[in-house]
């Protein structure tokens, strides 16, 4: 697997070699045959919905009667590698999505064009401030925000009324309800707290809960802290979930949980808020769903508390090598538009700006994201990070605690790669 630090090396060559001569919209070679210029977006996964597109769409070819958009559509999975590949290459995509705890890897590298001067038109300091920091190196901004999203409980309230239980109040109930659901539950495989062996951002509120953490600088290094008693701590209730509340494959992942909540084989299932709207769309064969779906913010230690969760989401970039940049940065004030993030909003995600919170909603869902959002951590912010994940370290791990795993054993091996990926 390739290293992110090389990729970034590469990156920086390519973007350097071509820095000079970067062709711009003016150019005989913008136009397509078909006589209009064609930009590309690369969107990941399904988390944007099908309403944003069409906005995006719409308005930008409004705007650009001589353009067409085209949104071409990405995984999360070897995203890296991808983006490494296509962003120093010939035919580079104009606008990219990328994750907020990867975007360091190409910031740092040159990948993204430089957008400080168009910090304030795109929207200054309404802008999320952590996700500004996760697309800035050097102190420039690369990568503005794109979205966020805290992660949620959504549950079948006639699964929780139907076995005598409320909504939990602290983690260890949580848990054990979790528990009580799978046992009663006569469908195999049924998850009273839905959770695959690869899930490691739903395993990081059992480890931040117990004072544990990822990783920590130390002397200006940074380490893997998995093996301290309080991480370990927590990865053992999250190996208690896997053996006793949770029917998910143990080498599987998060991807798509919609399937099996629509499947009937879900009690609680811990996700980002935008899943609600992949419960409820049509295609996901759920009728009735909405009646029965009930959601809330993940508790803590603590009744009255609330778990820190993860904070991801993503940002979004102009490719260094984008030939058609005046047109790439048209498309991405469409896309930090106040119409664009609405729609966002509306499907649960948390948007780019500040000011458009409220149109998030007041339902149960928009109440528990405040809630959740109330209480939020990321990964370390070390710029070596995304080798972390290009290399898999705590899916393998997770995997392996989902199979019953020594997990004292297992963390102090998984800190040794997570120390030399982070130092790499």
């Amino acid at each position: 697997m390739k290293h992110i630090r090389s990729a970034a090396v590469v990156l920086a060559a390519a973007v350097a070699l071509t820095a000079c001569g970067s062709s711009t919209d003016s150019s005989d070679d913008a136009a397509t045959a078909g006589g209009k210029t064609k930009v590309r977006l690369w969107l990941v996964g399904t988390d944007t919905p099908q309403a944003a597109r069409d906005y995006a769409k719409a308005t930008f070819e409004k705007e650009n009667p001589k353009a067409e958009l085209v949104i071409e559509q990405q995984v999360w999975d070897g995203l890296v590698d991808k983006l490494t590949t296509s962003l120093s290459g010939s035919d580079s995509p104009d606008v990219v999505e990328v994750g907020n705890t990867q975007a360091v890897a190409f910031t740092s590298a040159g990948a993204f064009k430089d957008i400080s001067d168009k910090k304030a038109e795109l929207g200054g300091d309404d802008l999320l401030s952590g996700f500004v920091d996760a697309g800035s190196y050097d102190g420039k901004l690369y990568a503005a925000p794109y979205y966020a999203g805290s992660r949620l409980v959504f549950y079948r309230k006639d699964l929780l009324k139907k076995a005598g239980l409320e909504v939990p109040t602290t983690l260890n109930d949580y848990i054990a309800a979790g528990t009580k659901l799978k046992a009663q539950s006569t469908k195999k495989p049924f998850s009273g707290i839905y959770f695959p062996g690869q899930d490691w951002r739903n395993a990081l509120p059992y480890i931040w809960s117990a004072g544990g953490d990822l990783a920590v600088q130390k002397d200006g290094k940074w380490q893997g802290s998995l093996s301290t008693p309080e991480s370990v701590a927590g990865l053992k209730q999250v190996q208690q979930v896997m053996a006793n509340a949770s029917g998910a494959a143990k080498d599987g992942n998060e991807t798509d949980p919609q399937v099996p909540y629509c499947a009937n084989q879900i009690g609680m299932l811990s996700a980002p808020g935008w899943v609600k709207g992949s419960i409820l769309d049509p295609k996901a064969g759920c009728p009735k769903a909405e009646a029965n779906l009930g959601v809330f913010a993940l508790p803590g230690a603590s009744a009255g508390q609330t778990a820190p969760v993860f904070l991801g989401g993503s940002n979004i970039a102009i490719a260094a090598k984008s030939k058609h940049q005046d047109l790439a940065y048209g498309l991405m004030k469409v896309l930090l538009s106040d119409g664009y993030q609405t729609e966002m909003a509306k499907a649960g995600l948390i948007p780019a700006k500040k000011s458009l919170f409220p149109a998030l909603g007041t339902d149960d869902v928009a109440k528990a994201i405040g809630q959740a959002a109330s209480n939020t951590k990321s990964t370390p912010a070390a710029p070596g990070w995304a080798n972390v994940e290009s290399d898999k370290i705590l899916e393998d791990l997770f995997v392996q605690i989902a199979k019953g795993g020594d997990v004292q054993q297992l963390a102090t091996a998984a800190d040794a790669k997570i120390t030399a990926a982070l130092n790499r």
